[in-house]
């Protein structure tokens, strides 16, 4: 059933509609994945690892809303369900229980880096498709290589 026609041609829609799925899941799962650390995260700089956490969480949540919201306008219906997110997230297993802070901000870069590996690819993906959602993942790039910055700075 589709309830909104797509502007876009039935191959640019399958394209763009896999990189817009595909995107909603990585930045759902970051945001759970960062809050699970920062519930979890212990050590002399908790506080501001603790923080820094929920600002990605707030990016992540704040994307992942814009992304949806993308996808409903093409006319794709957007899948945020926790059985598709443990399915098809790009981001590896969190560590289970307390976790000092120099491993949560281990954890934190090697979860941002797989999602701006991921996104990056959807930057390619859907310049000629979808030049606006192009523009949606390349501005959540930049903020996700800005949390990938300072976490990295963290443990430098």
């Amino acid at each position: 059933m589709y309830v909104v026609k797509s502007p876009l041609s039935d191959s640019d829609l399958k394209t763009v509609s896999e990189a817009l799925q595909g995107a909603l899941v990585d930045l759902v799962d970051l945001s759970l994945v960062a809050k699970q650390i920062h519930w979890n995260v212990v050590g002399p700089r908790f506080r501001s690892v603790h923080l820094q956490l929920d600002e990605v969480v707030d990016t992540a949540r704040l994307h992942s809303d814009t992304v949806a919201e993308r996808a409903s306008t093409l006319g794709v219906s957007p899948d945020g369900r926790a059985a598709t997110v443990a399915q098809t997230s790009g981001i590896g297993a969190v560590h289970e229980g307390w976790v000092k802070d120099v491993d949560a901000v281990r954890a934190l870069v090697d979860a941002l880096g797989a999602v701006i590996t991921r996104m990056r690819e959807r930057i390619n993906a859907t310049g000629d498709a979808d030049p606006v959602s192009q523009d949606i993942f390349i501005g959540i790039t930049a903020d996700l290589e800005k949390h990938h910055w300072m976490f990295q700075a963290e443990n430098g």
